[in-house]
């Protein structure tokens, strides 16, 4: 028997991940970063294999990691985990460095960064378990790093489907009841960071996106 909730007890971080390939940049939100071995400084990665960020790290065999700081807006967030690299660039409003490999990573809001080269991947069904060697790292400020937990219990922050942690819903009805309520209207209010639809006449003034948190300003009406 595997229950769930136990591993909820374990702890993660949040970082963003970043890749270039040629002309092609990419970057996710990640919680699965964390240091395989000391000596050689080794680190590792589990990814999704459906996000676009997972094939430009795989063709360059490099990618970069910023550790999040508690302090990082949910836009930083939510245009970096919930939106796709295919057709939206998240460096565009991003203040990002470039290490001394050309690989280039985010600089506002974060900890620290490592520049990782891939020495080994796996296959783990969903995700791709990538394994590499650090080759540069270093202290960005001196602000608390943001736990996967801070994250959600202070910030009100929600998984994104394709993140290792992520649970499908369990409450069929209400998705059902929503599903029903879309059909009815004509026009709905979509979160522009994450793309969340609220199917609602007016937003309350103190509304908050329940995916990716940011307020009533930030979605727009769209008509369905």
């Amino acid at each position: 028997m595997i229950d769930k909730i136990a591993f909820r007890s374990l702890s993660y971080g949040l970082y963003l991940v970043t890749a270039q390939d040629g002309e092609k940049q990419a970057g996710c939100v990640v919680n699965t970063f964390s240091q395989v071995t000391s000596s050689p400084a080794q680190a590792s990665i589990a990814i999704n294999k459906d996000n676009f960020t997972t094939g430009v790290i795989t063709a360059s065999g490099m990618f970069e990691v910023s550790v999040l700081a508690q302090d990082a807006p949910m836009e930083l967030i939510g245009r970096f985990g919930f939106h796709s690299s295919v057709d939206t660039d998240k460096f565009q409003e991003t203040e990002t460095r470039v290490d001394e490999a050309g690989v280039p990573y985010v600089a506002e809001h974060t900890v620290a960064h490592f520049c990782v080269k891939v020495k080994q991947t796996m296959d783990l069904g969903t995700h791709l378990y990538i394994m590499g060697e650090v080759v540069e790292s270093a202290v960005l400020s001196s602000e608390e790093p943001m736990t996967y937990a801070y994250y959600h219990q202070v910030k009100g922050g929600k998984t994104p489907p394709k993140a290792s942690s992520y649970e499908q819903p369990e409450n069929a009805q209400e998705q059902k009841e929503e599903s029903e309520g879309a059909a009815a209207r004509t026009f709905a209010w979509r979160c522009t960071i994450c793309g969340h639809i609220e199917y609602v006449d007016e937003l309350p003034d103190d509304f908050v996106c329940p995916v990716c948190g940011v307020g009533k300003e930030l979605f727009e009406r769209i008509e369905l």
